[in-house]
């Protein structure tokens, strides 16, 4: 990279690119000790991957990706996957409960694939999935399990240092705990060699010269195991800090409601004697009624559902937009970030370097325009387009697109075909049963037969800017210039059964300037645009 441009992207006020300058100043322009700067994000492979775990991964790629162009530093990111963690309960939806209940606490490892046996268990059953999920994105990450970790001997070195400030580890997490849980607990949860169960057990006695606890099994015996080689697993706090301690993992990002948890592993970090990560803490995303969205309620929105009507770079952007602020994630969200992403992406090749690393699509797209191409074409305008041709048909709609766009097709166009294909499933979902038409009033109706004379007397050919400067002068001739945004409104009320709708003169050019003559004298004539001409 020129220095030319590394300045520009030191000065870039994005929020990427002031996470990324954290690490700059974290590593002083040069590599760690690793040889590198480690970005991690957690996973939980007791259910599938969700839409929290797209949007921590996107964001981070984000930061990765301003992050190398501010240094030469190599930079890797970890997807990690806490599969060693006990089975707490049988998911609502898999196959096999019963099977998978007679397995209830042991490690997800070691509890078999409910799903095909395709997997050697439960939690390389959901890591496959989770692979799969972040693969179909294109994400660059490197797979970690928390198992392979544990048992490899890897987490060796970080078990020991926590068994040797075990008191002091402890004395940090007991404040936290209700007197009945402190009573009994442990940062370490030994795995039962009986019964191969992550049992929640007190430890009675510690030995660091010996790398041993000591803890009463299920069956009431003593025991003493090594807490090297996969013998035990941390508490997940504990564990949090552990992961950041051995990784040396220099950036991550948690939920606001994980503030205190990730306070608690820093501190921990410090007690062990290594550095905590830089952190960034997003705000939760909220359902139709700005309820927190859960996932065990499933009041939240899927990835599969955003995907049934856009593409993912406007998840992307959804996700890059105001992470600090708790937004709601629902349906009606979709249209708004696909038009605004095309607009975006529009924009980007045309900008100055200092002003195109502000514009999201430059972090959607790692800098590089993409090549697909909506022409000018907009969601809003496409479900418009489905209503007044009062058709679902997709390949009836492309007959109207060709008209703005001429010469695509599906087969030269796959973007644009993909987003038809949204706006139609949209349409039937979501805004077919809302329509609602009016009539115009007395006051309206000389200012449509002013625009339906106007339209007449135009060329078919017309661009869309000149159909849109000849709505709005015949707006101009008869309402006042206060009043002229009543006159779209009234246009998008009489024509298009909407409240909002879209520039009038793209869509007059998409629909035709002889069928939207149509639908105005329809209108006078006092039809209902509701019901097919």
């Amino acid at each position: 990279m020129s220095q030319i441009d590394r300045t520009i992207a030191e000065a870039a006020r994005a929020w990427p690119f002031e996470e990324a300058r954290k690490l700059v100043a974290r590593t002083g322009g040069k590599a760690p000790g690793k040889g590198y700067v480690l970005f991690e994000t957690g996973y939980g492979p007791s259910g599938l991957p969700h839409i929290g775990t797209f949007g921590e991964v996107v964001r981070t790629t984000m930061v990765r990706q301003a992050f190398r162009r501010l240094s030469d530093v190599p930079a890797r990111l970890f997807c990690f996957s806490d599969d060693m963690d006990g089975l707490r309960k049988v998911p609502d939806n898999v196959p096999n409960k019963e099977m998978l209940a007679a397995h209830l606490g042991k490690p997800l490892t070691a509890v078999p694939d409910p799903f095909s046996n395709e997997h050697p268990s439960f939690g390389a059953a959901n890591n496959a999935r989770l692979r799969a999920f972040l693969d179909s994105f294109g994400f660059e990450y490197e797979f970690q399990s928390a198992t392979e970790w544990y048992k490899s001997g890897r987490f060796d070195t970080m078990l020991l240092a926590m068994l040797r400030h075990y008191d002091e580890v402890q004395a940090v997490m007991l404040p936290t705990l209700g007197e009945e849980r402190r009573a009994t607990y442990s940062i370490f949860l030994p795995i039962s060699p009986k019964t191969g169960r992550v049992l929640q057990v007190p430890v009675i006695k510690t030995d660091a010269d010996a790398g041993t606890i000591v803890y009463r099994d299920e069956d009431g015996t003593m025991v003493e195991t090594p807490v090297t080689g996969g013998n035990v697993k941390l508490q997940w706090k504990a564990d949090w800090a552990g992961r950041w301690f051995a990784l040396d993992v220099d950036y991550e990002m948690y939920g606001k409601d994980l503030i205190p948890s990730a306070e608690l592993s820093a501190k921990i970090v410090r007690i062990l004697g290594g550095k905590p990560p830089e952190g960034f803490n997003y705000e939760l995303f909220l359902d139709e009624e700005g309820k927190k969205i859960s996932k065990s309620k499933g009041n939240g929105l899927s990835v599969e559902e955003w995907l049934r009507y856009a593409s993912p770079e406007s998840l992307s952007l959804y996700m890059h937009q105001q992470p600090r602020r708790a937004k709601r994630l629902h349906f009606d969200v979709i249209p708004r970030a696909i038009d605004d992403y095309l607009s975006l992406v529009e924009k980007l090749p045309k900008e100055e370097p200092a002003r195109a690393l502000e514009n999201p699509a430059w972090h959607i797209h790692d800098g590089t325009a993409p090549a697909n191409s909506a022409a000018g074409v907009t969601f809003g305008m496409l479900l418009n387009l489905a209503g007044v041709a009062n058709t679902e048909d997709k390949d009836v709609l492309w007959q109207y697109l060709r008209r703005y766009v001429p010469g695509a097709t599906p087969e030269n166009a796959p973007y644009l075909d993909r987003l038809l294909a949204g706006a139609v499933a949209y349409y039937q979902d979501f805004v077919k049963s809302s329509k609602k038409f009016r009539l115009p009033t007395d006051r309206e109706r000389p200012a449509l037969e002013d625009l339906l004379a106007t339209l007449r007397g135009m060329s078919e050919d017309a661009t869309a800017e000149a159909i849109q400067e000849e709505v709005y002068e015949a707006g101009k001739r008869h309402f006042a210039k206060e009043e002229l945004r009543q006159w779209f409104k009234t246009l998008y009320e009489v024509l298009l059964g909407s409240e909002q709708g879209p520039r009038m003169g793209a869509f007059i050019k998409l629909y035709g300037r002889d069928n939207v003559v149509k639908l105005i004298e329809r209108a006078l004539a006092g039809e209902d645009l509701g019901k097919a001409a």
